[in-house]
């Protein structure tokens, strides 16, 4: 009988090890990966702090960030006391406060993790009513953050809002008090295209001026425009920001002359004329150029788009706090953050990477030691803006982003229809004409003064309703056929297995222990009456 039950105790504990081990794909992750951690970006920490969560939910990754800004990123790279770490642009050769030059003492690769447009979230009333549809040029944008332009009745801004009576209320430009990588971006765009307002070239550090307030990350602009007293305040700051904070973003006017907003779409479109540094040899490697962006003929585009850039070790250097084991989660976290973290980037206020970016930043994940010279297969990645067979200079959410209407175009007329996070409309309450703006994916551009609808002619080429747009789990539009057939459908991605961890093997103590404590005693009992009835005999 006690041969049975001890036999029976076995079998139950090896039934529970081979649960373990060959349990859920969530369980078997917890704890084969390292925790890694980093610092830098705001400007996409929105998108970052999500596909956190979404790993730690589902594959048991750890991944520690903290939003300090791109500069203080760079600079805790250099130190070698992060990770990784995410900037919006490169280690600075001649660093502009005058610190010696941005050297890592490690080796390093740029991965462009997402993109987006850099945003104008303002606060402004008309007659008590919040307006939702402000219009500024890229010349009206760049004086208003040098102190040209100082009230928001200024000529020049009405000219630009025809549909509004501007009322007579002081600007508060609201800039960034830490070095900021959507600062180097806002500015660097302004001494590209106007630089006789704008002359103090690409600085992350944004000088003071005049009525400007600053403010320390991308929460603290935004956090400063959106409440009460920050009515006539206007901030630069990625458009995810506007959309959580429930704020409008100005339509900027593009090189085609259509005000547009950065949504996914636009910036999508955008950044087809974005070009890559592919020089092997240079220290900016991989990163941006961006001057085909800013001049874009096609009348969806936003002019200020770019992305962000994580930035990895590629070698372990002894005493480093980097090791092959955190690689090999870094690596993975980036396979996820370019292939299924993308389904979400709409969502969030972002736009999905390209192919060619994806695959850019997958020969770089194969040189992070650690991850096994494993990068990306195309085919395989749930990106929203590519499938299967595309070419990598094809974008799914450029080809079907909808055209601007007939009241974007620059003129006497002006959309009414809300932006960013604002989703009301604005009545019209000047001289020009109102209309809805066009909002609908895989549409002609229109012709008509009024309205959004109708059809027409405009630049680029112009895509077909397919009918209703096939969509993924977050809403975000994947292509405009009914079918799907053949199109980027995003499905899960999955992480490789790793195998059994620490956690399952103290899982596997634990049930060993229960069984124990429930098996054992009544045998020992039965042995103990056993021999004590033997003594007695």
């Amino acid at each position: 009988m006690i041969r049975k039950t001890l036999l029976a105790v076995v079998s139950l504990s090896l039934l529970t090890l081979s649960a373990l081990a060959g349990g859920s794909a969530t369980t078997a992750h917890a704890d084969t990966y390292f925790p890694i951690t980093g610092t830098g970006s705001t400007w996409s920490q929105n998108a970052l702090d999500q596909w956190r969560a979404n790993v730690a939910k589902n594959y048991g990754m750890q991944v520690n960030y903290s939003g300090t800004g791109s500069s203080q990123g760079r600079r805790d790279f250099i130190a070698g006391t992060v990770d990784f770490a995410i900037s919006e642009i490169p280690f600075q050769a001649k660093p502009e406060d005058g610190s010696p030059p941005e050297s890592p003492s490690v080796d390093y690769a740029y991965l462009p993790i997402v993109a987006g447009g850099t945003s104008f979230m303002y606060n402004l009333k008309i007659n008590g009513k919040r307006v939702t549809n402000l219009r500024l040029s890229g010349a009206n944008i760049a004086k208003i953050f040098t102190g040209a332009i100082t009230n928001w009745n200024d000529p020049a801004l009405q000219k630009d809002n025809p549909g509004l009576a501007m009322p007579n209320k002081t600007i508060v430009p609201v800039i960034r008090s830490d070095g900021s990588g959507t600062s180097a971006q806002f500015t660097l765009w302004m001494s590209k295209q106007f630089p006789s307002i704008w002359k103090t070239g690409m600085t992350s550090m944004f000088p003071s001026f005049g009525n400007a307030k600053a403010q320390k990350g991308s929460d603290g602009v935004a956090g400063y425009v959106s409440q009460n007293y920050g009515e006539g305040a206007i901030t630069y700051v990625e458009y995810s920001y506007a959309k959580k904070s429930g704020y409008p973003v100005a339509k900027v006017l593009n090189a085609a002359g259509y005000y547009v907003e950065p949504t996914a779409y636009s910036v999508a479109v955008a950044l087809t004329q974005a070009r890559i540094n592919t020089d092997k040899g240079s220290a900016a490697y991989l990163t941006q150029i961006l001057d085909g962006v800013y001049n874009a003929s096609d009348s969806r585009a936003y002019p200020v788009s770019s992305y962000s850039y994580l930035i990895v070790p590629t070698e372990v250097k002894s005493g480093s706090i980097f090791n092959t084991n955190k690689g090999a989660t870094l690596a993975a976290f980036t396979r996820y953050m370019l292939c299924e973290g993308q389904q979400q980037a709409a969502t969030l206020g972002y736009s999905p990477l390209p192919m060619n970016l994806v695959q850019a930043g997958s020969d770089q994940i194969t040189r992070i030691p650690g991850s096994g010279g494993t990068g990306i297969d195309t085919s395989k990645c749930n990106n929203p803006t590519f499938k299967a067979g595309d070419s990598p200079t094809k974008n799914q959410l450029a080809k079907i982003a909808p055209y601007p209407a007939a009241c974007d175009k620059e003129g006497a007329n002006q959309c009414t229809t809300g932006t960013g996070g604002a989703g009301q409309d604005t009545p019209t309450t000047g001289s020009g004409t109102g209309g809805s703006a066009n909002n609908t994916p895989g549409t002609t551009p229109s012709t008509s003064t009024g309205s959004g609808s109708g059809t027409g002619t405009g630049s680029g080429t112009t895509p077909t309703s397919g009918g209703a747009p096939v969509v993924d789990e977050n809403g975000n539009v994947l292509s405009t056929t009914t079918s799907g057939t053949g199109q980027a459908v995003a499905t899960p991605f999955t992480l490789p297995a790793q195998g059994v961890g620490v956690s399952q093997w103290l899982m596997l103590a634990a049930a060993l222990g229960l069984i124990a404590a429930v098996v054992l005693p009544p045998l020992l009992l039965q042995r103990l009456r056993a021999g004590g009835e033997g003594g007695n005999a």
